[in-house]
């Protein structure tokens, strides 16, 4: 009977690689399967607090190794707009034969649960982790907003580890408003993680409009990949033509370091995947095989059994590369080369520009059939390349809504801010938002309820 705070009876989902007391946790692994927490994560536990509701834990790639939220053990996760008006219009079945369920398209990931959550009004907000993109991915292509704040911001207390020195606890909410309150309530120092910010953290109020005419925005000119879609780079040049417009000053600027950045992610993420996993090996908690003959042969039978293809690779990558005689050849070299991918930043947000506009993806959603045609690492090092960097230099990045793509899905927008600067980088997305008007997702059952509270005007295709 009474009020807790700003979340009072608000409905919210966690990724399943977070660790919440007296409720599964299994990071969707069969490693983990029937493992439950004594504890809760430190941002489970602020949200509740605040007088969230849990509405439940939601599907991940496998200890969030992945892009597509294809490879855990639950099954992939489908994306709402797979269902949607928008989608079924442009798509229509090419026979009468064909089975309308086999043209359904991914959420993208690693958070692709918590992303669909949040995309079929589910639940208001949902937590998701980021590493390499694993909130701002599936947030484009569920047609959401995935906030990655900068690394330290959150407390990643509870958060079971992926990449320590990236991971960041993502937001997924419909509108950026809405991120900004739950990043309010989750941001600030905690002594359980020593990587946290020491000042006291406080929560803003995004403004209603913002002088867009002293912003500088750069393009970085890096990020025209191969292997971005023309829908997707008309779309980029469309809206920094609306910054223009608007008065901002808008440049291209060079981060010379990016081409060399997925191959460095990849390098220094295997390297502590490997480190991190070496924590499973069946004998205080999860899976644990029925092989007595000795310890080691336990060992090995727990983590062939535990373990899916995907993060046995990436351990195995891992401690290749961190091998006595491979150790300065990768390892230190990456790091090197993190260094320099994280001045490149410094020097382009040192020379005036406030904000880089790049895109979150390649393209907007593939069909599961097609995506699945490739295996996790060579999907993850193309899906991974446009958003990692941010990881790797630890600076808050946001993906925004921006438009339907032919074929009736989200195409999503990414900004990059300062470190620290979550203010500023969150008035731009929100003044963003509104010049779009993303339509809001039509799914099949709300047909018969009165949805005109949602309904938006055109987007900025048509701009």
């Amino acid at each position: 009977g009474q009020p807790l705070g700003v979340l009072d009876g608000i409905p919210v989902a966690v990724k399943d690689n977070f660790n919440t007391a007296g409720i599964e946790t299994t990071c969707a692994s069969n490693m983990l399967k029937g493992y439950i927490s004594p504890y809760n994560a430190t941002v489970v536990q602020k949200l509740l607090d605040q007088g969230a509701v849990l509405l439940g834990k939601t599907n991940l790639d496998e200890f969030a190794m992945g892009s597509g939220s294809t490879d855990g053990v639950f099954g992939p996760v489908r994306n709402p707009w797979s269902y949607s008006r928008q989608y079924k219009e442009k798509n229509p079945p090419k026979s009468h034969s064909e089975n309308e369920d086999s043209e359904w398209v991914i959420t993208g990931g690693s958070s692709g649960g918590s992303a669909a959550a949040v995309s079929s009004f589910t639940c208001f907000a949902a937590l998701g982790s980021d590493t390499g993109g694993s909130t701002r991915n599936p947030a484009a292509h569920c047609g959401v907003v995935g906030l990655k704040p900068t690394y330290g911001l959150i407390s990643r207390h509870g958060l079971i580890p992926l990449v320590n020195s990236m991971d960041v606890p993502g937001i997924l909410t419909r509108c950026v408003d809405d991120a900004a309150v739950v990043l309010g309530l989750l941001a600030g120092h905690d002594p359980k993680d020593s990587t946290t910010i020491q000042d006291t953290f406080k929560p803003f109020e995004l403004p209603d409009s913002i002088d867009i005419r002293k912003l500088c925005i750069g393009i970085p000119k890096e990020y025209q990949v191969p292997g971005l879609s023309s829908e997707i780079q008309a779309l980029w040049s469309e809206v920094a033509e609306l910054f223009k417009d608007a008065g901002a000053k808008v440049i291209e600027v060079s981060l010379p370091h990016t081409p060399y950045s997925i191959v460095c992610y990849h390098v220094l993420c295997t390297a502590e995947v490997a480190s991190n996993m070496a924590r499973f090996d069946g004998l205080e908690y999860g899976h644990r095989a029925d092989m007595k003959q000795s310890t080691e042969s336990m060992y090995a039978a727990t983590r062939r059994e535990g373990f899916n293809d995907v993060v046995r690779g990436r351990i195995l990558a891992g401690n290749y590369f961190l091998l006595k005689e491979n150790y300065e050849n990768y390892f230190v070299k990456a790091q090197k080369v993190r260094r320099l991918i994280a001045n490149d930043f410094v020097k382009v947000f040192g020379s005036a520009v406030d904000i880089l506009l790049t895109p979150t993806t390649l393209s907007d959603a593939a069909p599961y059939v097609e995506f699945i045609k490739e295996d996790n690492r060579t999907r993850s090092a193309q899906d991974d390349i446009l958003t990692q960097a941010a990881n790797m230099a630890g600076l808050p990045a946001i993906s925004v809504p921006a438009a339907l793509s032919k074929r009736g899905l989200p195409l999503g927008l990414q900004f990059i801010g300062r470190s620290f600067q979550e203010k500023q980088l969150l008035s731009v997305a929100k003044w963003f938002e509104k010049q779009v008007k993303f339509p809001v997702i039509q799914l099949e059952d709300m047909k018969r309820h009165d949805c005109s509270v949602f309904q938006h005007q055109k987007s900025v295709s048509s701009l």
